[in-house]
């Protein structure tokens, strides 16, 4: 396999690999990007918790004048179920100057932009100040358990040394009030799964109950829809929308400073709805509504419901006081239990490498504000974090301003430009040869 070999033909292979997860099967993938490394005299090892789904470890050598990097990214994607594509989802299809398939963006490109900036590295015969560690994983869109949890927990001299990553989400552009803003992700939420359980009396279906169990599990569905939780302005959060307003003009940037007032954000996410849904769930916890049981027989009223949560807690938030803010919507009268929770970032970030990756985004792209961003969902970041490594979701992206990310990722025709991979390339490349400068 030769060492120029393109991002977009890279991507391309990785995509017509079906590593839907589950069941996942990355094993193909892994092994296909195994011998792309192993092919230019880059040393990998293979680890696995299951063989059908191994994880990936190569290393370049740096002269030993810096830390350890690590890129991390994952190579199952999630299932394409119910979806009309307009090409096959895994056929990895080049029309019109984007790659198709699932995976496009999240992460396989990511995957490839780690893969080939590593290897053009290598090409060019450059010695990185510390050795590079590029980690392609499984796993990751089901909790981690076969990848990035496995390595962290049966396999953490691996990690020896490592004080910084590179990983999924950030880098993609957003619009706001005519600005392109680069998110650089340097914290996420983390999970906590809820049951409420609702009782009530159990009857005959042919005898009526009012106000039973079922009518319970409606209020509680209406006040959840109706009542957010409160918002916590977290200091990542605050960065991020201070940097906002200050490179918009008026009103956005009066509406963006309003949100950073805990006693008005609440007003002004409210008025404003849908126009923030990409800053709402930043200042908040957030729980959705995701599975119901109850009953059993067509005519037997059920005397309990459960209901489970889908919450995200911001860091720092510990899991009571989550339990409290759900509490206080849901009323006294209903069961909670904690099915799931991760462990609280409890510790600041790291902000050592921001100002870098920020430069290089700046440099690519000048009209671009590189901001600090906090992550509404979870990555494989959170496992890396228990060994006391700093994850910076970083994989750049310069997507056309008609290019709706939200709506494309985990959806049908995910895509990205094969200028977008290029750009992310070059980025990643600018990192590994200034990290340790």
């Amino acid at each position: 396999m030769p060492t120029s070999i393109s991002p977009a033909c890279l991507l391309q292979e990785l995509i017509r690999f079906d590593t839907t997860n589950p069941p996942g099967n990355e094993a193909a993938c892994i092994g296909h990007l195994d011998g792309v490394l192993r092919t230019t005299g880059i040393t990998t090892t293979l680890l696995a918790k299951d063989p059908d789904r191994p994880n990936l470890i190569a290393r370049l050598p740096g002269a030993g004048h810096a830390p350890p990097l690590l890129l991390q990214g994952h190579v199952d994607v999630v299932t394409t179920v119910g979806q009309t594509w307009t090409h096959p989802p895994f056929a990895g299809i080049e029309r019109d100057g984007y790659i198709w398939g699932r995976g496009a963006l999240d992460m396989k490109s990511g995957v490839t932009m780690m893969t080939c900036a590593l290897l053009q590295l290598k090409a060019a015969g450059i010695t990185p100040r510390g050795d590079v560690i590029l980690c392609a994983l499984s796993d990751e869109e089901a909790g981690g358990r076969y990848g990035a949890r496995y390595l962290v927990e049966e396999h953490p001299e691996q990690f020896a040394g490592v004080k910084h990553a590179l990983g999924e989400l950030g880098g993609f552009p957003m619009s706001i009030g005519g600005v392109r803003f680069y998110p650089i992700q340097v914290a996420e939420k983390v999970q906590c799964a809820l049951r409420l359980t609702l009782r009530g009396p159990a009857g005959h279906g042919s005898m009526p109950i009012r106000g039973g169990a079922m009518a319970r599990l409606g209020r509680v569905l209406r006040a959840l829809d109706r009542r957010p939780l409160p918002t916590h302005i977290t200091p990542v959060a605050q960065t991020m929308l201070a940097g906002m307003a200050a490179a918009t003009r008026s009103p956005v940037r009066q509406v963006l400073r309003l949100l950073l007032s805990p006693r008005l954000s609440s007003a002004v996410i409210a008025g404003l709805g849908a126009r923030l849904d990409m800053v709402a769930p930043l200042l908040r916890n957030t729980v959705s509504p995701t599975i119901v049981r109850g009953g059993a027989a067509i005519n037997v009223i059920p005397g309990e419901i459960t209901l489970d949560l889908d919450g995200r807690m911001l860091p720092g938030v510990a899991v009571e006081q989550m339990v409290a803010e759900v509490r206080a919507i849901v009323g006294r009268d209903v069961t909670i239990d904690v099915l799931h929770a991760d462990p609280s970032a409890t510790a600041a970030p790291d902000w050592s490498q921001f100002a870098m990756l920020a430069n290089i985004l700046r440099e690519l792209d000048p009209d671009g504000v590189p901001l600090p961003y906090l992550l509404p969902g979870v990555s494989d970041a959170r496992f890396f974090r228990r060994l006391g490594i700093q994850t910076y979701g970083f994989t750049p992206m310069n997507l056309p301003a008609d290019f709706n990310f939200r709506a494309t990722i985990h959806a049908a025709d995910e895509r990205i430009p094969v200028a977008a991979l290029d750009f992310g390339t070059r980025a990643i490349r600018s990192v590994l040869e200034r990290y340790g400068t």
